[in-house]
């Protein structure tokens, strides 16, 4: 077991009372919430320790206080006994009061510790969060970059598309060579007019290839 944490057993040990002594003294904190060990046994901290020792020796004090003029009053005279108890009372009630409020004070600086610690901790999220946030928008603004890019290759395409469909079909209007001219004027004619359509469709297969590189890297963004 950690050697700041105490059961309410170990501490009432280390004051020499009972447990019930110091339960009672647990509903004074001001934290309600208590820590637990795993078998379910309350678990105190330093601060709740100070806070109760504080408690419980201001109590003992008192009594060993009451029952001591309680004899002085009885063995001696009475003026005498009342000026000293007097005296006594207001030293040591000066001395304890000093004592309880130093625990209670440190008990507080403690709390002021943890509470510092907190908003340090919330201070850091809030930071972490506001860098998410800027990261998040860079992406957003590397999306609609794509996305516009990706819009205007689209209309580019349509654009190449319907010329290579009208070179296409001016090319298919051509007549053929008339069947008076020589046999080789009209193969060589032939070959150019294919040789142009290869050209046409090497030309339809690399934009598609461009599209088709484009997507890919769009599905990567997102993926």
């Amino acid at each position: 077991m950690s050697e700041e944490l105490k059961t309410i057993k170990e501490l009432a040990d280390e004051l020499g009372v009972n447990k019930q002594n110091v339960q009672y003294h647990i509903k004074s904190l001001p934290n309600k919430e208590r820590l637990k060990n795993e078998k379910g046994i309350i678990l105190l901290t330093i601060d709740e320790q100070n806070f109760i020792r504080a408690k419980i020796l201001k109590v003992s004090t008192d009594k060993v206080l009451a029952d001591k003029v309680s004899t002085d009053k009885i063995s001696t005279d009475k003026v005498t006994t009342d000026k000293v108890t007097t005296d006594k009372i207001s030293t040591d009630k000066i001395s304890t009061d000093k004592v309880t409020t130093d625990k209670e004070n440190n008990f507080l600086i403690e709390k002021i510790k943890i509470q510092e610690e907190q908003i340090r901790d919330l201070k850091e999220q809030r930071r972490n969060g506001k860098e998410q946030l800027d990261i998040k928008d860079s992406q957003i603004a590397q999306m609609q970059n794509l996305l516009d890019q990706q819009q205007r290759l689209a209309l580019q395409d349509k654009k190449l598309l319907e010329e290579y469909k009208s070179e296409i079909n001016e090319l298919k209007s051509l007549k053929m060579p008339q069947e008076d001219k020589k046999e080789n004027q009209s193969q060589e004619e032939v070959q150019t007019i294919k040789k142009q359509m290869e050209a046409l469709n090497d030309k339809i297969k690399g934009q598609e290839q461009l599209n088709n590189q484009v997507s890919k890297k769009w599905y990567q963004f997102w993926k």
